[in-house]
């Protein structure tokens, strides 16, 4: 294998939405790399990055890839991230593994909000980016149109490194402004021509090479003092003028091309190498901090191989073949196969196993790797996405993911009794490759519960547990987990006597109960003067009010919010006992709610909802008839951010109805905020439905043969 120092090797992460062309684009970097006989083609299912049997169905990445190859002296690992809006915590993770990233884009599909918000975090983790104007094979696409929408949308100074020229109205070169050069490629060759610039095409190239010119002069003040001095600058401070304009993030370097003619791609590989930095030049600029994991002090690490080592896993692979693969950056320092570390996150010891470098499906086994690599760890028995492995001596945590929550939950059952828990242990394996779903078990409704970023998503995960686990699955509507609670102060007796043969029972308690302010939860007070129930079984009341909260009156859900007060009772000295005290308080609870004015509580979501401006009348209106209360309105960038409190009942299919009412550009997060009562002209339909479904559970139970 080549020997590559730190400063030879570029991380990149290919990003953009759905149907702009970043597989097709990583296809023809491995290709004009060297790193493919032939240029793979999406629609024809033969490129490198998407190999599972889901994406090669849906036709679209539903799972980042690691694209590793070796080109003009340098080591490149490119990361070909899924674009659909529900695999979005796919491309967040990636962010975290990467010195820079590729952005692109098309005229006809532009930013929308899956892009808008990776925009986001991009600016906000300072990474340096280009873009990759695509698809400018396709008629009726104009370059100098798409490159305005490209500035208007991501509103950053775009300097036009390449121009496409036609011949005949085909598309089959690039003028590369920074070379100088017509450089002329197309799909069925792996060579680029690079050709001197015909008389024709010397305005376009002087007009661009005069903005370029002019935008790095303008980004720093020495550059800018030789440029009006001279006017021009050498190749050398042209080039790092721009590579320290990216970094600060004053220019947005743009490249233009089709990925499926290999048109302008050869230009866009050599700028990561010319223009993108290393991960010591990264590291230098942006150190990697996190804690001490015993002490809680920060510390950092510049990403040099002199450092102790430490390691970030950002996903995880589970194959049927070499079992679990742990996609780790090597933040700093170097290390062996089959060494010992600490899972810093964990505190454990864990031993690593074979390291490899990866195209796609292929594995190349390595036998060590160090600060800038990224590496697939096999077999790591306690180590998870979002984990940090570090030297023993000199431990590092880095923090999390921080990935976005799940906003789609449906209630599963497996198709056959038998399969449930291979439904679960399949569920948690998926998870550990995929942690932005979520499975659980909801003690209230007595559901499996699987929780998506959409339904794209859901379907993917069901589809893979078919595949890799052989079993199926139901879904249903989520049941809500109502509560209920009293309005008025109430009194009750619960007398309990039993007499047989020998000792009897004798339990007699007066209890008080109060409504207490939302989300309080339960008080127990014991008022009881005089010795009227001794105090040891004061403990026993409570807990038998405890018990009857579990059911309330009004459809056996659990009651909340209320303050009991045992105030007297009576008691015998023979046969009083703790359990007859126990359900003396369980039937005064009963009795004094029924008379408080029992009344029912629905959980109420927080969600905030990206929507482009032109959409936002529609997604407002839609919420009022959702019985939504807006909260705030902002705008941010091309779309606004509507802040409203909406019933979770009101949301549980509402992915679907925010991408019909956005045509697919409007996205959603949301989390619990309070539970609300219900309007009492709904109570009755919900108690009628929990009553209709209580009724076909015990119809089933009771014909059940298992029964």
């Amino acid at each position: 294998m080549e020997t590559i120092c730190v400063e030879s090797v570029r991380n990149v992460a290919i990003i953009s939405s759905a149907g702009a062309g970043k597989t097709s684009l990583c296809e023809a970097l491995l290709y004009t790399g060297g790193a493919l006989p032939v240029l793979g083609s999406v629609t024809q299912g033969t490129t490198v990055s998407d190999f599972e049997p889901e994406a090669l169905r849906h036709r679209t990445s539903t799972s980042t890839s690691l694209l590793q190859f070796f080109w003009n002296h340098t080591q490149f690992t490119l990361l070909d991230t899924p674009g659909a809006l529900a695999l979005l915590g796919e491309s967040m993770a990636a962010l975290r593994a990467i010195d820079a990233v590729v952005l692109v884009m098309t005229e006809q599909i532009g930013v929308r909000t899956e892009l808008a918000r990776l925009w986001a975090r991009i600016k906000e983790l300072e990474v340096p980016c280009m873009v990759f104007l695509n698809g400018l094979d396709k008629g009726g696409v104009a370059y100098e149109n798409a490159l305005e929408q490209c500035r208007q949308q991501l509103g950053c100074l775009l300097i036009p490194m390449t121009v496409p020229v036609r011949s005949g109205g085909t598309l089959d070169g690039v003028i590369d402004v920074r070379l100088k050069q017509l450089v002329r490629s197309g799909p069925s060759s792996v060579k680029a021509e690079f050709l001197p610039m015909a008389a024709h095409l010397e305005e376009s190239l002087s007009r661009a090479r005069t903005q370029l010119l002019e935008a790095v002069a303008e980004s720093g003040e020495a550059l800018l003092e030789t440029y009006l001095a001279e006017g021009d600058l050498s190749e050398d401070a042209l080039r790092e003028g721009l590579r320290r304009g990216m970094v600060t993030r004053q220019l947005l370097p743009v490249y233009a091309g089709s990925a499926t003619q290999n048109v302008g791609v050869w230009s866009l590989l050599d700028a990561i190498v010319s223009l993108l930095p290393s991960p010591a030049e990264r590291g230098v600029a942006h150190p990697w901090y996190g804690v001490q994991p015993e002490t809680q002090d920060t510390c950092e690490r510049k990403g040099t191989i002199d450092e102790p080592f430490s390691a970030y896993v950002f996903k995880t692979i589970i194959d049927p073949f070499v079992g679990r693969l742990s996609y780790c950056r090597v933040v700093s320092g170097s290390i062996h196969a089959d060494s010992t570390v600490l899972n810093a996150s964990k505190h454990v010891r864990e031993k690593l196993g074979h390291f490899y470098r990866v195209l796609g499906k292929r594995h190349v086994a390595v036998d060590s790797a160090k600060a800038g690599d990224i590496v697939a760890m096999a077999k790591l028995k306690d180590t998870h996405t979002g984990d940090t492995l570090a030297h023993e001596g000199s431990p590092i945590c880095y923090p999390g993911l921080g990935l976005p929550k799940p906003i789609l939950s449906y209630a599963i059952e497996a198709k056959s009794k038998a399969d449930v828990d291979k439904v679960s242990l399949g569920l948690h394996k998926l998870i550990e490759e995929d942690p932005t779903l979520e499975f659980s078990r909801n003690e209230e409704t007595k559901e499996m519960v699987l929780s998506g970023m959409g339904q794209f998503h859901i379907d993917l995960a069901l589809e893979k547990l078919h595949r890799k686990f052989g079993v199926d699955v139901i879904l249903h509507t989520p049941k809500i987990p109502y509560r209920e609670t009293i309005k008025t102060l109430s009194q009750a007796q619960g007398k309990y006597k039993k007499q047989t043969g020998g000792h009897g029972q004798y339990g007699d308690c007066w209890l008080e109960v109060v409504p207490l302010a939302r989300g309080q939860g339960f008080a127990f007070e014991n008022r009881v003067v005089g010795g009227a129930i001794p105090r040891n079984f004061i403990p026993a009341v409570e807990k038998g009010v405890h018990e009857a909260m579990h059911e309330g009156p009004l459809s056996g859900c659990p009651v909340v919010d209320v303050q009991v007060a045992v105030y007297d009772g009576s008691y015998h000295v023979v046969d009083s006992s703790e359990i007859s005290f126990k359900i003396a308080g369980s039937m005064a609870f009963r009795k004094a709610i029924e008379s408080a004015h029992p009344v029912l509580l629905e959980p109420i979501m927080t969600i905030e909802i990206d929507t482009p401006t032109e959409t936002v009348g529609a997604v407002m209106g839609d919420l009022n008839a959702r019985r939504g209360r807006i909260l705030s309105v902002n705008a941010q960038d091309h779309v606004e951010q509507i802040t409203a409190l909406v019933p979770l009942a009101e949301l549980l299919r509402y992915a679907t109805a925010l991408h019909a009412m956005t045509a697919g550009r409007g996205s959603y997060a949301m989390e619990f905020a309070q539970y609300d009562e219900v309007p009492r002209d709904l109570v009755g339909k919900i108690l009628e439905k929990r009553k209709a479904e209580g009724q076909a559970v015990a119809s089933m139970q009771h014909t059940s043969p298992h029964s």
